[in-house]
């Protein structure tokens, strides 16, 4: 069964209990291919990723409709009405895939969801040209170990959102990413391309700064590689494993 995630955001787990590991993360609007039942959960397949894990029925809805927009501010927010002093309720984030069913003055209504700024969407199919510019809007957003939205992302994240807003796939893991693009020197380095070690990726913004959300300030942030190597040597955490260049999007 395909169904599609009705929240926000949900979390995919390594298993049915909301205790264990999240390994990913569901935005709204994203398919899911459901292969177990048990009790509240859902076991299977994120559709636009290729994650598998659990996840709490109730967030899904049956069915995948498919989207007319996709989120293209860094998050949006919810409005019971259409009009700027409305009730609000959540906030959807980058890249969330909505169905808009009606317009009305600066807002659009979001199927399952509610009102939205209009000028907050793009159309399926129209996307943002540097990665890196993406990345940069993601700048103190707290990390979280398998998230993917700008309320909390890991490093692998980050690279992904800011991918997709530029219309390419992206694996889930670094070292799934790790085998993008082709291999390119340090003293290459330009804009756009990814810095590895193990368990770890980043994004140059320059030939001397990356940005990467890292666990080390908790946060995303902008630092020097040359900072970035150094702490990570000193911690016992190895050299970069890689450089890589995606190309042209």
């Amino acid at each position: 069964m395909i169904a599609t995630t009705a929240v926000p955001t949900a979390a995919l787990r390594a298993g049915p209990d909301r205790t264990t590991e999240q390994v990913d993360q569901l935005v709204f609007g994203e398919a899911f291919e459901v292969w177990e039942e048990r009790d509240d959960w859902s076991y299977g397949r994120a559709l636009r990723d290729g994650y598998v894990g659990w996840v709490v029925s109730d967030f899904l809805a049956p069915g995948a409709p498919s989207p007319t927009h996709r989120v293209a501010a860094l998050r949006t927010i919810l409005f019971s009405e259409p009009r700027l002093r409305a009730p609000a309720g959540a906030a959807l984030s980058l890249n969330a895939l909505v169905r808009v069913e009606a317009q009305e003055g600066d807002y659009a209504l979001v199927a399952g969801a509610g009102w939205v700024a209009g000028a907050h969407l793009a159309p399926i199919g129209t996307f943002e040209a540097d990665p890196a510019a993406v990345a940069e809007r993601f700048v103190g957003a707290p990390y979280l170990w398998g998230g993917r939205c700008s309320i909390g992302l890991d490093c692998s994240g980050l690279v992904q959102q800011a991918l997709y807003a530029c219309g390419r796939g992206c694996r889930r893991d670094s070292d799934q990413q790790a085998l993008m693009g082709e291999a390119v020197d340090r003293a290459d380095l330009a804009r756009g391309d990814l810095v590895f070690w193990a368990g770890h990726v980043a994004m140059m913004l320059d030939p001397a700064r990356l940005i990467h959300a890292n666990a080390h300030h908790m946060a995303v942030t902008v630092e020097p590689l040359d900072a970035v190597v150094e702490r990570r040597l000193a911690v016992g955490e190895g050299p970069p494993t890689g450089f890589r260049r995606l190309g042209a999007i």
